[in-house]
């Protein structure tokens, strides 16, 4: 059995120092912003009890999927590298950006430069840049396939994009590692169905990006963004394909948002017969640790799915 472990939309604070250059950008927004929301909701010590009961279940793989900045200052970007080596070697860590790491032009080749080591592929010596998109390595029977929705926007947009070069390169990885047997997990930080999220932070390229799975397949598809618990299905060759979302990790109580959570999955079987399980885990009071919140048996389809517990 394989377990890999999902954790999303860390936004570590606090914000370093800003400049008021850094500010005459977007960034402002995003700062008025944090002083105004995230400060209170969003926490280190939230963050730090779900990564200790994180590893505390023994994950083989954490699958990391983006957000784990605000503004992307330098600061920040550095500050992520830095709690990134707290979580394990960068072998058995991987990373996808999100949106806020991208948040200003400039700021995603910063966040791969210094994120380069949990966003490279097996037996991949080049930099990393927005081209190296998707990545993959290979963990046991598990194909852990990183893509980039990342891209700065306008000021109050939060829109993620999916284009047509990345996905000849998603359509060509697939087929190779299903040749391979492999149980295939596409690690993203958009949604890629509609509705999760509102038009204002949805993903541009959500047809093309079900048009490839559908045609290429996929067992499991995990993404963050949208700061909320969720399971999806995506239609695909010859099954229909679990688009798994989780609370953000670093969300306190008192939000309209669900308090952290993260995901463990665990994968058993060979192609053909894999047997899944999410159970999710997260904050339920201010002074309680984490529990077991939801168990799912995942099947083809979401009537094969079944949830057996929930709190």
């Amino acid at each position: 059995m394989f377990r890999l472990a999902h954790i999303s939309d860390i936004h570590l604070g606090p914000l370093p120092g800003v400049t008021y250059r850094e500010l005459a950008s977007k960034r402002v927004v995003g700062y008025v912003n944090w002083q105004r929301n995230r400060r209170r909701h969003m926490h280190d010590a939230v963050i730090d009890t779900i990564v200790n009961d994180l590893k505390a279940s023994a994950p083989d793989h954490l699958a990391v999927t983006g957000d784990l900045v605000n503004l992307a200052l330098d600061g920040e970007i550095e500050m992520a590298r830095h709690w990134l080596e707290t979580l394990g070697s960068p072998h058995d860590v991987s990373v996808v950006p999100g949106n806020h790491d991208a948040y200003v032009p400039g700021a995603f080749d910063k966040s791969c430069r210094s994120w380069a080591a949990w966003m490279t592929g097996d037996d991949v010596n080049t930099p990393v840049d927005r081209h190296s998109f998707p990545y993959l390595r290979v963990r046991d029977n598990i194909a852990l396939i990183g893509v980039s929705t990342a891209r700065a926007t306008a000021p109050f947009m939060a829109n993620g994009f999916f284009r047509e070069g990345q996905a000849q390169r998603l359509g060509r990885m697939l087929d190779a590692t299903a040749e391979r047997g492999l149980f295939r997990v596409i690690m993203i930080h958009h949604p890629p169905v509609r509705g999760a999220v509102s038009q204002y932070k949805r993903l541009f390229g959500i047809a093309l990006f079900q048009k490839i799975v559908r045609r290429h397949g996929a067992e499991l598809i995990l993404h963050g963004h949208s700061h909320d618990p969720s399971l999806f299905f995506i239609g695909g060759r010859g099954a229909k394909i679990p688009a798994v979302g989780v609370a953000a990790a670093g969300q306190g109580l008192g939000d309209r948002h669900p308090p952290a959570q993260y995901n463990l999955i665990d994968i058993d079987g060979d192609k053909g017969n894999w047997q899944v399980r999410l159970t999710r885990r997260g904050l339920t009071g201010p002074a309680l640790p984490p529990s077991e919140l939801q168990v799912f048996e995942l099947g083809a389809d979401a009537e094969a799915s079944r949830q057996l517990v929930r709190s």
